[in-house]
């Protein structure tokens, strides 16, 4: 769908002055998770960046609040069932069936408050506020010959396959759900996903 030239300007503007706005008036927030991070003493880092391809395959670090052990990859890809599991559910892990994360890492994930320092991400414009879920390179395959459409468009912190039901959807539906938003990306159309996953967000549903 073509979209008129000022809208990639004004969704732009969006995402900084948002972005801003939430960084400073949820700082108490951010100071809060840290210190119980700090004081559950089950990692040594407070943020967790984590390599994502990006906006025409350039690859970026995508920032989240730690929810799981400082060796959680090494876990992962040392058990073969572990991994065999994780990629078969979408990349990802049932947050009760995933034994790295930690307890407040469940808790954090469970009310999304993980998320929270991606704002740092959209104010550096490696992401969106609303656009498809940036994905780890062995992701890309599950998007075929369609991975190049897939990739123009800025990953977001918000995105349709969240608001149509997140991690309890996987490939290759996700997929389509992703490509649906490269087609639809309008104005009205972003305000529609974001409205969705704030509802998603309340109902915790999808919350791994």
């Amino acid at each position: 769908m073509r979209q008129p030239r000022i809208y990639p300007i004004i969704k732009r503007s969006i995402d900084i002055v948002v972005a801003l706005l939430a960084l400073i008036c949820l700082s108490p927030i951010y100071l809060v998770i840290a210190i119980l991070i700090q004081l559950e003493r089950s990692t040594s880092r407070i943020i967790y960046a984590q390599k994502r391809v990006g906006l025409h395959g350039k690859v970026f670090k995508i920032y989240k609040f730690q929810t799981m052990l400082d060796d959680a990859e090494t876990r992962l890809k040392a058990d073969p069932e572990l991994y065999a599991l994780f990629v078969a559910n979408g990349y990802k892990l049932p947050t009760n069936e995933d034994p790295r994360i930690t307890r407040l890492g469940r808790i954090l994930r469970k009310t999304s408050l993980d998320e929270l320092p991606q704002f740092w991400n959209v104010l550096n414009g490696t992401m969106s506020l609303i656009g498809p879920r940036p994905v780890v390179k062995d992701e890309l395959k599950e998007y075929g010959d369609q991975v190049d459409e897939f990739l123009s468009v800025t990953p977001g912190v918000f995105g349709l396959w969240q608001a149509s039901g997140r991690s309890n959807i996987h490939y290759p539906e996700r997929a389509q759900i992703e490509l649906e938003y490269v087609k639809k990306q309008s104005f009205t159309f972003d305000c529609y996903v974001f409205l969705m996953n704030i509802i998603k967000v309340f109902e915790q549903e999808g919350a791994f």
